[in-house]
């Protein structure tokens, strides 16, 4: 569809632009000689504004198929000089046949002769033509421009969509294999326990599958995902673990992706606690800094065991998560102590709703 044809207002900035070009006809017209009146010279180019204007439509598809710079200098100018000329012809027609019927409609008014018009017909025409022609150019290289930008957008959404579910597709197995290791260690020594977690395992994947086909999802349900989880280590670990949520309520509704505290919750464990004779406590935090949604995960740690997360793939997981989702406006921080080990998120704070998607409140 012509690009003007497609937006009212176009239409209407392009139509009073070549009513401009009338009134300046008009204006020639009215000045050519004393045989022509104003009334009548208004009367005449006005109408004749318009219909060069709608003629000179015709050129988009022209220029569409004679791109600037992609065809020949020869082919382009022989085109446009042919099919310029026929525009003109046929609009200096229309204005003659135009001018005749006024001299017996307006016969009140003193008007040119028609074949006295033909010189000044023909050169207007020729510069309407050209003018259109150029501006047609013009509105193709802006368009062309845009389409550029926009596939270049649609290629890098596309390329942070493959790259997050890569990332993505990371955390399942990571998580299964630790887990499927965890229920083979409890089958010989406590069948009960293994058989809970069974089930909470079965719990936790029917609802990170749900969840994780979505794009982000409420914090709420995130932090219910990481509970779920920390109940599955409960049975492995029993009275060693001990868990803490410090959670806002203003925090509950924020928009975060799926599954993105589960591994540093899951390095908080096996990286910290499991390490403990006497155990220790994961303290999970969340509360807004000003625009941000801030995450902690902190646990306890043996002072004498070197950290080896910074390294790990759940930290190189989360972080590339949340710079392909988020870029520069979030960031993944660790703090790491002598007996304590900490790791902090700042995501930015949108509430869900603004991101259209629905969600049920789990807390």
């Amino acid at each position: 569809m012509h690009p003007i044809l497609a937006d009212r207002s176009r239409v209407l900035l392009y139509l009073s632009a070549w009513l401009g070009f009338g009134g300046l006809l008009a204006g020639v017209l009215a000045a050519y000689g004393p045989a022509a009146s104003v009334p009548w010279a208004l009367a005449f180019a006005l109408p004749l504004g318009i219909v060069l204007g709608v003629e000179s439509l015709l050129c988009w598809y022209l220029v569409r198929m004679l791109p600037a710079g992609e065809v020949p200098l020869g082919r382009l100018l022989g085109t446009w000089l042919g099919a310029g000329g026929v525009y003109v012809a046929v609009w200096v027609g229309l204005a003659l046949g135009w001018a005749a019927l006024l001299r017996v409609v307006a016969d009140g008014w003193r008007s040119a002769a028609p074949g006295t018009l033909t010189p000044l017909l023909l050169f207007a025409g020729s510069i309407g033509v050209l003018v259109a022609v150029l501006g047609h150019y013009m509105a193709a290289a802006f368009q062309r421009s845009r389409e550029a930008e926009h596939r270049a957008l649609e290629l890098r959404i596309h390329a942070r969509e493959a790259e997050m579910s890569f990332l993505r597709g990371q955390l399942d197995p990571h998580f299964l294999f630790n887990s499927l290791n965890s229920i083979a260690a409890l089958i010989g020594t406590d069948a009960a326990a293994a058989r809970r977690m069974c089930f909470l395992m079965a719990d936790f994947f029917r609802n990170s599958l749900k969840l994780g086909a979505r794009q982000t999802i409420a914090l709420a349900e995130e932090l219910q995902l990481a509970e779920t989880f920390l109940a599955i280590e409960q049975v492995r670990f029993g009275e060693r673990l001990r868990q803490r949520f410090e959670v806002a309520q203003e925090t509950l509704g924020i928009a975060v992706p799926p599954l993105l505290l589960q591994p540093l919750v899951e390095n908080a464990v096996h990286h910290g606690i499991a390490h403990l004779l006497s155990g220790g406590e994961i303290k999970v935090g969340a509360r807004l800094r000003g625009s941000l949604l801030e995450l902690s995960i902190e646990n306890s740690c043996d002072p004498d065991r070197p950290s080896s997360r910074s390294t790990g793939l759940g930290l190189a997981n989360v972080r590339g998560r949340i710079a392909a989702m988020f870029g520069p406006g979030a960031r993944l921080d660790v703090e790491p102590g002598p007996e304590r080990f900490r790791v902090l998120l700042l995501l930015p704070g949108t509430d869900l709703k603004e991101s259209g998607d629905a969600h049920p409140d789990h807390r």
